[in-house]
């Protein structure tokens, strides 16, 4: 199930590396890069919203069955994309796929694991989410440096992959009982969570907006404010942030989420400085320090605050907390960097990258201390 979640997530930041491709071809800004990648965040809320909780109730099989086709249909929309509209469909229909796993696939780990890796299990979850997340941009920045086909043989590869997917997905056995009725049944947080599920869904929000940062953005930084122009060098830095937030789940696994949250909020406010000294020097060193620093902090502040509110909650509850969790993940990683875009549009590339830092800098702070203010609050 892990290899399942991971397959399908890499499949959602494979056109990482290919957007400037994409943009020579059919000649667009980068206000219309950022609208490119967001719109698969429109794709991940619709199912979030609308199915979010429909795997407590039909089983998670079905769910995970549907994201495998979603991502299948994405990737053959992908390898005919030479427009704007088929760019944002294939691009929709992968958010489609990425928010009908999260939740269910998230709430399957959970529930398959054995009991004695049942305190690991969340981290088991982001780590595949996260993890795959950063193959994507690798695997697709090699092919499309190195190998022929650049616009093409990424999508094929990945079709595969999905397939296979499928298959481990039906070879697992359910690990949820049918109960209910089939309806809408959008994500909500029970009354008695909202106190902790706001802190850690901040934490989220900002790590999210950094994500959504520098999968959307990073390439065009490497290329217009530094001069790096190399397809696979944009894939890794990208994967870079992915890569760290991995390690930092691995190793903060057994950490007491609260702390972790206030630890990971200090290192996503230390990393937007290294990133608004990166554009302001134009130094590519710099620039992978900031992704490796804003990585690890969004790594340790979603899994800890995931595990938080996923161990609170009660088993029919868990996959639409799970999802609803996603959701605002998911805003973060979309609506911010459309902001980025606007404001490249108007002010240059440097001046938004240095002022989305502040802001995401400023949020973080007020995090840290809602944190530090709950801590007290728990102790007394």
């Amino acid at each position: 199930m892990a290899y399942a979640f991971a397959a399908i997530m890499a499949g959602t930041t494979l056109p990482t590396p290919m957007y400037s491709l994409y943009a020579q071809q059919i000649h667009f800004s980068v206000l219309t890069t950022t609208v490119v990648y967001a719109v698969y965040a429109g794709g991940v809320l619709f199912a979030l919203l609308a199915f979010g909780r429909w795997s407590d109730v039909i089983g998670r099989r079905p769910v995970l069955i549907a994201g495998v086709a979603a991502a299948i249909v994405s990737a053959g929309v992908f390898l005919d994309a030479d427009t704007v509209p088929l760019l944002l469909v294939g691009r929709a229909l992968s958010g489609l796929s990425a928010g009908l796993f999260t939740g269910a696939a998230t709430a399957a780990i959970i529930e398959a694991a054995p009991s004695r890796w049942r305190s690991h299990s969340s981290a088991i979850a982001t780590i595949a989410n996260i993890g795959g997340l950063g193959v994507g941009p690798v695997l697709s920045g090699i092919l499309v440096e190195y190998a022929p086909a650049p616009l093409h043989l990424t999508f094929v590869v990945h079709i595969a992959f999905a397939l296979l997917a499928g298959l481990a997905v039906l070879v697992v056995p359910e690990t949820s009982t049918r109960t209910g009725q089939l309806r809408f049944q959008p994500p909500s947080v029970p009354p008695r969570l909202r106190r902790v599920f706001a802190i850690s869904a901040a934490a989220g929000f900002c790590g999210f907006a950094v994500m959504g940062l520098f999968t959307a953005v990073a390439p065009t930084f490497l290329t217009s404010l530094i001069g790096v122009t190399n397809h696979a060098v944009a894939g890794l830095i990208v994967a870079s942030i992915y890569s760290a937030s991995a390690l930092a789940q691995i190793a903060t696994a057994r950490a007491a989420p609260q702390r972790a949250i206030m630890f990971g909020c200090a290192a996503l406010v230390l990393g937007m400085l290294i990133l608004a000294l990166a554009l302001q020097f134009s130094s590519v060193m710099a620039l992978i320090a900031a992704a490796l620093m804003c990585g690890a902090g969004q790594g340790i502040s979603f899994s800890r605050g995931l595990a938080m509110v996923t161990a609170e909650a009660l088993p029919e509850q868990r996959a639409g907390v799970s999802s609803t969790y996603f959701v605002v993940a998911y805003v973060a990683i979309s609506i911010p960097v459309i902001g980025e875009g606007f404001a490249a549009h108007v002010w240059g590339l440097r001046t938004a990258g240095m002022c989305f830092a502040a802001a995401v800098a400023a949020l973080a702070c007020l995090c840290l201390l809602m944190s530090i203010t709950e801590s007290r609050r728990a102790t007394h």
